[in-house]
């Protein structure tokens, strides 16, 4: 569990973000519960669904909960530690029956690289809107479109002091490894495109995608995206440049002049 933060201020935090990028939904909260005494037992507890499903439900603003018994995706089952991977994925050949390979030993490393936690060590999943937040979460994923995750990696980048930032990704797991287990293991931002599982399984639209970095990192990033939003980004939304290569593409034409002149004379 993550530092403490006044409550109000977390909430603020994420109706800030919503706010400033013009998020469709509420960045979500992740809290990895290791011990017993942290267990949220007053949010909704979750039973055969996906983790990408329950990111799914707290980006609309329900706090809910998914443990190695409600948990329904095995590769993310395996990946939080809570099950072993099932042999039908490891070896590969799951892969080929969804059709995401053509052979079974691709599939097979995609899997023996896969990042993952220690079997056992997280107890429960707490999956929050940010805006709705009771505590600072472990980790902050923000599901949306990419020109409005840009900006969150550019606040990232200063927050760093201008590290250049990497992702990685298997376009496998990608709210599971890519979003949540890589960012609490390492410490980091991690981004990537979605995957064939959470666009199958939940309302992540074709033009969206999804990241998530260290919730001790929020305030730090949040305080950059406003200054962005001071200029950057309403200027870059703008589309200023291409409005004037437009017009001066236009002005090249007959039409285009006579539309010129028309505006000097006026």
């Amino acid at each position: 569990m993550s530092e403490m933060i006044a409550e109000n201020k977390i909430k603020q935090l994420g109706e800030q973000m919503i706010s400033l990028l013009g998020l469709s939904g509420s960045p979500v909260g992740v809290g990895l519960i290791t011990a017993k005494e942290f267990i949220r037992d007053e949010a909704e507890k979750l039973r055969r669904h996906r983790y990408c499903q329950a990111l799914m439900k707290a980006r609309h603003g329900a706090s809910v909960t998914l443990d190695g018994e409600g948990i329904a995706c095995p590769a993310a089952a395996a990946a939080f530690g809570f099950k072993p991977l099932p042999m039908g994925l490891q070896s590969g050949q799951g892969l080929v029956g969804f059709g995401i390979v053509s052979n079974a030993k691709v599939g097979e490393k995609m899997f023996q690289n896969m990042p993952k936690l220690e079997s056992g060590r997280i107890l429960q999943l707490h999956v929050f809107p940010l805006n709705k937040a009771q505590y600072l979460p472990d980790i902050v994923v923000v599901e949306d479109e990419v020109e409005k995750l840009m900006w969150i990696v550019l606040a990232y980048m200063h927050a760093t002091g201008g590290e250049r930032v990497e992702g990685t990704t298997a376009v496998l797991q990608a709210t599971c490894v890519d979003s949540t287990v890589i960012p609490y293991r390492d410490k980091r931002l991690n981004f990537g495109y979605g995957c064939y599982g959470c666009r199958d399984a939940t309302d992540i639209g074709p033009n969206e995608a999804v990241l998530g970095f260290p919730g001790y990192l929020l305030p730090t990033i949040n305080s950059h995206l406003e200054f962005l939003a001071g200029k950057a980004i309403p200027t870059s939304r703008s589309k200023r440049a291409l409005k004037m290569l437009q017009r001066e593409e236009s002005e090249k034409t007959p039409a285009g002049k006579e539309d010129a002149m028309r505006h000097i004379g006026e």
